[in-house]
């Protein structure tokens, strides 16, 4: 272990070694003097420690030796060094830390108990030497020197100033960054060092720390308690403020990744530490009041995080939720801060150790007086000054300690054994450190008697294989140490609850288990009090929650949670609270009025049981009923002279045609199927055709009558009746023909329109072929147009075949209805489509209807006189004439 230069170096050679070995290591590293440097080989060499050995706070001699380094102070006096003579050593400053205190007492504890055991390395003492490393990372690096080569400055050696270790572990260092520096120094020798409180995840990387070992768990598992926790109630919206030091460096950063992967936001992240300028500090308060995050995540040390919460009380500040980080959440020293009234955090599990209380309470002035470091606590805790032994004197010149101080009542972190965490970690330190020795020295025999050999010589390295796999319960804790070096972590959720009285006290109000699977490791058993000593969750978010029906819009330049609640849009949804997105529904769906549900679109089509569908039915049934009314008039004046006059048989056709015009709009209305579909158009466009022929027909007859009543005309005889049947079966045999083409070669057949109105289904029939479709009312269109045309080159005949006039007007009216049915069928969306043509339909059959049949249904019901051949002679002789 103490370094040397090589053997039979030439002099100018070893004088630079000595002076390299005194550049790197400022005292602690051993050389050779210069009267026994040669190259001859002596078989024992002088040797001498640089520096000023350090005092251990407390040692016992024993067998095996195992070291302990503690924060007992925070603080070191600093001077400033002239450079011409050597500096003075380094010295604790400010009040002691007895919480430390109790953890390096525990460490005695633990030797003492495992020197007194029967099973436990019996015969075999242990022997400890405990240092206060003062936080400061030089101190701790001097003492990991010291432990390792020993506190004598002269020794002599026949391996050249090298030899085994002082030690064969170390407990500590209470934090990371010291434990750090001392694995830097005493990890290439294989020197286990097992921490107690060293919790940064960086030191499970056993390529840089191959050596360390810690009996609480590390970071890595609290940072990922720690964002669950904070997203179990909701928080998305954080301050985070850190230790700038590894502890709090690679904490922070190790929740800041667990908080992104949870989707939690950090307003800012501030670092500061106990050592910073009081402007950082200040600075660090400021953000955190004027900060709109309601929750602050610290990560701190106890000492730094003393420091901040004295800042915040200088000032008034607003309520803060805290969530605390191990160290400083669960010091009883930190319960004085009633601004963190309220705070939770994880807290290794509290613990019970048996006699410890007694040990540490087993203190008089007669024994305190012995002991520089229990001296000081013991002036400090009670305010006066011990005449006796080594007085620190530290404010304390007035009073002299009577002997009436009572440590059984003194009520300090030292006395309090109620909420043993830390301690525990390290009692367990120190007997996994125990166990370890055991399992190389000692042997079991036959009779189950433990034989230990207190001479072996034992290495360190053998300390440290023996420690990677120790497995043992105490007090009914395990033991026992991954591939990392680290613990199974094991929580408890610690909540600052203030009493009746006023008092804080620490609460367990959950666990936390890592080694159980992701969905059972977090657990709330009792209820929290929160900041301000409310029951209820505090609300720390950026933006308030997106109801269902709405999504999350991130604003620009700002975190993911900070965001605006936009509504879906049409057609899409959101059934949960803050969707990032929304979801398209269905094709056959549609939002409901708050956009949280997809709902079956509303069916629609043209039914018998709307208004719309109940006028038009009885439109078309009335009409219906007028044509058949009208046919029964006719048929019962079927040898009266003006039904004779107007070709009595086209009338009867004609009529009948215009009863299944009328009767055809039905097929329209109601639930379109397959079968109505085909059928609503091949009956319309037939029923028009035949309605069309026969109107055309009697336009004919009364052309061809008036060319009959010239001198020598005998055209009548080449269109009589005959020759009308043939021309009203032809003209509508044509449109047959298209028909049975069209519903052949391309039928329509019932759709879903879901184009026209998003919010509704309209059930309607597609036409199936466009060109059938339009042919059928091409047709008849034309043959509308030439009735319409002969209808008006006949206006002007006698008044008896003046049934030309009425016929010119119904088709001018049929073209009218059909030509505005055109652009108004296209342009009308849903079942008005429908509503449009039947009422094309019924309009262009009432015309007809009215302009033929009414005039002669009048004169045969209320003017009969009219109604004679003589009066339909004289009226035919009068136009003549004129």
């Amino acid at each position: 272990m103490r370094l040397s230069p090589a053997p039979a170096l030439d002099p100018s050679l070893a004088g630079s070694l000595v002076l390299l070995h005194l550049a790197v290591v400022a005292g602690g590293l051993a050389w050779l003097s210069s009267a026994s440097v040669s190259a001859s080989g002596l078989e024992s060499i002088r040797c001498r420690l640089q520096g000023t050995p350090r005092p251990p706070a407390f040692s016992q001699d024993g067998d095996f030796v195992i070291g302990g380094v503690f924060s007992m102070h925070y603080y070191v006096h600093t001077v400033d060094h002239s450079y011409t003579s050597l500096p003075e050593p380094l010295k604790c400053t400010g009040s002691m830390d007895s919480r430390e205190l109790r953890f390096s007492r525990a460490m005695i504890f633990a030797v003492e108990e495992i020197n007194n055991s029967s099973y436990l390395l019996p015969g075999i003492m242990l022997g400890y030497q405990v240092h206060d490393s003062c936080a400061s990372v030089p101190i701790a690096v001097k003492v990991a020197f010291q432990l390792a080569n020993g506190l004598d400055p002269m020794f002599d050696t026949g391996e050249q100033c090298s030899g085994s270790a002082t030690v064969k572990a170390i407990v500590g260092e209470s934090a990371s960054t010291p434990t750090i520096s001392m694995l830097r120094v005493i990890g290439p020798f294989g020197i286990p060092q097992v921490s107690h409180s060293s919790t940064c995840a960086c030191l499970s990387d056993k390529k840089q720390y191959p050596t360390f070992f810690r009996t609480i768990p590390s970071d890595q598992f609290q940072a990922a308690a720690l964002a669950h926790l904070i997203r179990h109630f909701g928080w998305t919206w954080i301050g985070a403020v850190r230790s700038d030091s590894d502890y709090g460096n690679n904490g922070m950063a190790a929740f800041l990744q667990a908080a992104q992967e949870e989707g939690i936001c950090v307003e800012y992240s501030e670092a500061f530490s106990r050592t910073s300028p009081l402007s950082r500090v200040q600075r660090v308060a400021d953000v955190i009041r004027s900060s709109t995050a309601q929750v602050v995540v610290a990560f701190v040390s106890s000492g730094d995080m003393r420091i901040l919460l004295r800042e915040m009380e200088r000032l008034p500040s607003p309520p803060r939720q805290w969530i605390g980080s191990d160290p400083w959440v669960t010091d009883l020293d930190m319960l004085r801060f009633g601004l963190c009234a309220g705070a939770i955090g994880f807290g290794i599990q509290r613990s019970v150790i048996p006699g410890l209380r007694d040990f540490l309470l087993d203190l008089s002035p007669q024994k305190v007086s012995n002991s520089p470091t229990l001296t000081e606590f013991w002036e400090g805790a009670f305010g006066c000054r011990l005449e006796t032994g080594t007085s620190t004197g530290v404010g304390v010149e007035e009073k002299v300690c009577d002997g009436s101080e009572d440590i059984q009542q003194l009520q300090a972190p030292y006395t309090d054994t109620s909420q043993l965490r830390v301690t525990n970690m390290v009692y367990k330190a120190v007997y996994a450190i125990a166990h370890a020795i055991h399992s190389i020295v000692c042997e079991e025999r036959e009779n189950s008697t433990v034989n230990c050999d207190k001479n072996l010589n034992v290495k360190p390295t053998q300390v440290l294989e023996r420690l990677r796999r120790v497995n043992f319960s105490r007090n009914g804790y395990q033991v026992s140490f991954d591939a990392n070096g680290d613990p199974v972590a094991n929580y408890e959720l610690v909540n600052w609850q203030t009493r009746e009285s006023g008092k804080m006290e620490f609460v367990t109000v959950g666990r936390y288990d890592a080694s159980l699977p992701p969905d059972q490791r977090f657990d709330i058993n009792r209820e929290i009090t929160w900041v301000k000593n409310s029951t209820q969750v505090p609300v720390s978010v950026c933006s308030e929650s997106c109801p269902p029906g709405t999504r999350k819009a991130i604003q620009k330049g700002k975190p993911v949670c900070c965001y605006d609640c936009i509504q879906c849009a049409e057609g899409e949804i959101s059934n949960n609270t803050d969707s990032s997105d929304c979801l398209i529904c269905p094709e056959e769906y549609w939002p409901n009025a708050e956009r949280d549900l997809c709902i079956l679109k509303t069916v629609e089509f043209l039914s018998f049981h709307e208004v719309l569908g109940i006028i038009l039915t009885a439109c078309s049934v009335g009409g219906a009923c007028l044509a058949i009314a009208t046919s029964t008039v006719f048929y019962h004046h079927r040898t009266s002279a003006i039904v004779r006059a107007n070709n009595s048989e086209l009338s009867f056709l004609l009529l009948f045609s215009l009863t299944l015009c009328f009767l055809c709009s039905l097929t329209f209305i109601g639930r379109p199927s397959e079968w109505s579909c085909m059928l609503r158009h091949t009956a319309f466009g037939i029923t028009f055709v035949l309605c069309i022929s026969c109107v055309l027909g009697k336009t004919i007859v009364v052309l061809m009558a008036f060319r009959a009543t010239l001198p020598g005309s005998n055209v009548m005889k080449w269109f009589g009746p005959p020759q009308q049947r043939l021309t009203v079966v032809s003209f509508t045999f044509v449109q047959a023909l298209i028909c049975t083409l069209w519903l052949v070669l391309s039928p329509p057949f019932p759709i879903k329109n879901l184009t026209t109105y998003k919010e509704k289904i309209i059930l309607e029939c597609d036409v199936g072929s466009a060109i059938g479709f339009w042919a059928v009312l091409g047709y008849i269109g034309l043959l509308s147009l030439l009735c319409f045309v002969l209808a008006f080159l006949a206006r002007k005949l006698p008044d008896n075949f003046n049934e030309a006039k009425f016929i010119t007007f119904s088709m001018l009216i049929f073209c009218a209805v059909w030509i505005t049915f055109i652009p108004a069928y296209v342009s009308s969306p849903g079942k008005l489509t429908v509503a449009v043509e039947i009422f094309a339909i019924i309009t262009s059959s009432f015309g007809l209807f009215f302009l033929l049949f009414v005039p002669k249904c009048f004169i045969i019901l209320f003017r009969p006189e009219k109604n004679t051949k003589k009066h339909l002679m004289e009226k035919t002789s009068n136009d003549i004439r004129y």
